[in-house]
């Protein structure tokens, strides 16, 4: 089967694709093998988030989950750039477009534009709340203890899944800069991702939120920096483009074959529209974006981050069609054919922007620095999503339902004890990953989508939304995300193969059926029981009011110091 059908139906969750154990997961093309400066390169990096984990090790439950209120707005914009930009941006943007051509674009479309409705609708609104992660809104804002469960249920598992696909861009990556360290039982891609997986979970059990920001300004500027030059470089080396490679790749478009550049050729256009409308509203619901906003002194500074967080990404977005465009050339004329039969492979497509530069004949240590850039974005966005995992089960569950008297040390230990399981979680199921690494962040965007985006939108901008509304619509988005990833196989082997819904709901898409309709049920819901307290309506309305809020209070607290402080509204 050629890469670019592989890479569709990996897409599509067809059961042909998913990766037996016994593939070594190897990208043809690809010169894998230890080599000394690339190697010096990705050891100093891992040593100095190592170092930055010691240094700003946590000391309390603020550093550890929103860094003290602390970060300013252009920090904090590079760190959105660093935690958004993942393996799935940096290597999985021009694979995508290397290996579906236009396509793929709709995962550009649908990773920039969600940040304009979190700017207009949600970054300051989420500020002035005031909580410390999402499921944490989720329960205060429908006073509803099981609706903090399942937003930490679900926030866990959007950690699981969107980290398989980072987990996935170490190994590969991993294997050029160092090869195959020969651990007994485990291939080479399986080795590297095991290695670099333990040393991430390493440093985020010490650093928290806190360490986790302060190294994510760090990781993107290596990030950006490489992808830039690499691009750059490879651009002028193989006589493609000079100063302006986002440019004038364009001039290159017609040299290559229609499944590069006429528009749907390899998918429809509606899973082109479904793909980038989950992708939008999935954006507005990952836990570990909106965290982001909870570690700024106020609602201001959180809207400038956002706008910063849109240029910082940005810089790499508009720069991953030229990288494809250059990455297909170069592997067409210097390793085989990229289309047809048999084509390139997803794991060639995957790590694209490495094997570009390596064709283009750039020095080792060049390519090495692009590779270090590759996995300096996974492990920053690993970094987010593990701190809004574990805080999901240390502060949401373990703190807030389980032991409500939960010291600070103890809600500490809980974390690093989730982070811990979550890294190992991640682990064994990356060791034989079911699709390439873009299509398995998508499922969690999808799944973001489709359970929290709803929940967010309707609880900041319409105070009627009750607690039997959210239950009923959380519940509902988990039933519609799971049938198509169960109908295509990605949990269990065999896949349902229901033929209408891979069409008309494919997990990479299924947000654009799932999202209307959890909307829809909330509401109906809502407004045939009974409504919420005043206090919540209160809340709600605090988060509009044009006041400034304190660093150190949330809404609730404005609410009960106004009522004089008189009681919250009883969980369920």
């Amino acid at each position: 089967m050629n890469g670019l059908a592989l890479a569709a139906l990996s897409l599509l969750g067809d059961a042909g694709v998913v990766l037996q154990s016994d593939q070594e997961l190897l990208p043809e093309g690809l010169n894998i093998g230890f080599k000394l400066l690339p190697a010096i390169i990705v050891i100093a990096m891992m040593g100095l988030f190592l170092a930055a984990g010691v240094f700003y090790k946590v000391a309390d439950t603020a550093d550890m989950w929103v860094a003290g209120r602390s970060i300013g707005n252009v920090e904090n914009g590079m760190a959105i750039g660093s935690n958004w930009m993942s393996a799935a941006s940096y290597l999985g943007m021009a694979s995508l477009i290397a290996l579906s051509g236009i396509y793929g674009l709709a995962f550009v479309v649908g990773w920039t534009a969600g940040y304009f409705v979190l700017l207009i609708f949600l970054a300051a609104q989420m500020r002035r709340f005031g909580k410390y992660t999402a499921p944490d809104f989720i329960g205060d804002r429908f006073n509803s203890d099981a609706a903090r469960a399942i937003a930490a249920v679900t926030t866990f598992l959007i950690g699981f899944v969107y980290a398989l696909g980072q987990a996935r861009g170490m190994g590969l990556v991993g294997l050029y800069i160092l090869g195959d360290p020969g651990i007994p039982g485990l291939s080479g891609y399986q080795a590297m991702m095991v290695i670099f997986m333990v040393i991430t979970i390493a440093y985020l059990s010490l650093s928290g939120m806190l360490g986790a920001t302060k190294t994510m300004v760090l990781q993107y500027v290596i990030l950006i920096g490489a992808f830039l030059i690499g691009l750059l470089v490879t651009g002028w080396a193989a006589g493609y483009s000079t100063f302006l490679p986002q440019l004038e790749y364009g001039m290159l478009i017609s040299e290559l074959s229609s499944e590069f550049s006429e528009p749907f050729v390899n998918q429809s256009y509606y899973v082109w529209i479904a793909t980038a409308f989950s992708l939008i509203f999935g954006t507005c619901g990952l836990p570990h974006v909106l965290v982001r906003f909870y570690t700024v002194e106020n609602e201001r500074t959180a809207r400038w981050s956002c706008t910063w967080g849109l240029f910082f990404i940005s810089l790499l977005y508009l720069s991953a069609p030229a990288y494809a465009a250059f990455g297909t050339d170069l592997y067409s004329s210097e390793v085989q054919p990229a289309y047809g039969d048999p084509g390139m492979s997803t794991e060639a497509g995957d790590v694209i922007v490495v094997l570009a530069t390596q064709l283009a004949g750039l020095p080792t240590w060049l390519v090495g620095f692009v590779a270090a850039g590759g996995i300096a974005a996974a492990v920053a966005t690993v970094a987010g999503l593990f701190i809004a995992g574990s805080s999901a089960i240390s502060h949401d569950i373990y703190a807030n339902i389980i032991n409500p008297d939960a010291t600070q040390r103890q809600q500490v230990l809980v974390g690093r004890l989730s982070i811990i399981a979550l890294g190992v979680l991640t682990i064994l199921f990356s060791l034989d990953p079911s699709a390439p690494i873009a299509a398995l962040v998508s499922f969690a965007f999808s799944l973001a989508a489709t359970v929290l985006f709803p929940m967010f939108f309707l609880g900041l901008w319409w105070e009627k939304t009750n607690r039997q509304g959210a239950l009923a619509g959380m519940s509902t988005g988990l039933i519609l995300w799971l049938i198509p990833m169960f109908n295509e196989g990605h949990f269990q082997i065999t896949p349902l193969g229901n033929e209408f819904i891979a069409t008309w709901m494919p997990a990479i898409g299924s947000g654009l059926i799932g999202v209307p309709v959890v909307f829809a049920v909330t509401i109906i819901v809502s407004l045939v029981t009974p409504e919420p307290p005043l206090q919540t309506k209160q809340m709600v309305r605090q988060c509009h009011s044009p006041d400034p809020m304190p660093k150190d209070k949330t809404a609730a607290d404005v609410v009960r110091e106004r009522n004089g402080n008189g009681p919250t509204p009883a969980d369920d």
